[in-house]
Parts: C-alpha cells; structure tokens; sequence
C-alpha cells in the first residue's frame, strides 16, 4: 500500500498552538492522536506517516479545518541497485 507523509502547518502563537493540537488529540484517531510535533523546537507542524490508497484518502485523515494547508507527500524507497541503474542510463 502507498505510504503519505502528511505535514500540517500550524499558527506559531501559544493558544493557537495549543488549540490545534488539543483538536488532534480529542479527535481519538489512533493517526492523529500519534502525530509528531516541531512545535518544542520551533516548527509549528504536525507530521504523519500513513499507510493508504491515495493522496485524497490521507487527507480525508484530517478534520476539515486542516486539509486545505495541508502538505501530502508520497514516500517511496530506493535500493542500490535501483540507483545504480538509474546512473547508468544516464551515462553517455
């Protein structure tokens, strides 16, 4: 199954802060309330890694307020040999 990174951007003021992650804990998604945060450190994001069908259904994951600002990402991984092929197609 695909696998999205989902990045939720977030207000850098204290009560804002505190209310948008209050909204993703009460939700009791197992998703959302296992959410990383950046905000101890400055960046006032939420991260999710989710295994699922599509872009469309990783944003369907957050409560409205939040799909239109947020960033999803599809992951994908390499191996070696992946890589190495890729560098000698394009060698002259």
């Amino acid at each position: 199954m695909p696998r999205f990174l989902i990045e939720v951007p977030h207000s850098i003021e204290a009560m804002a802060c505190a209310r948008e992650v209050h909204v993703f804990l009460s939700t009791g998604s197992h998703f959302l309330t296992n959410a990383d945060w950046g905000c101890m450190d400055g960046v006032h994001c939420a991260w999710l890694t989710v295994d699922v069908a599509s872009k469309e259904d990783a944003r369907m994951l957050l409560p409205p307020v939040f799909r239109a600002q947020a960033r999803i990402i599809g992951l994908n991984s390499f191996n070696l040999e992946q890589i190495e092929a890729m560098l000698a197609e394009s060698k002259p």
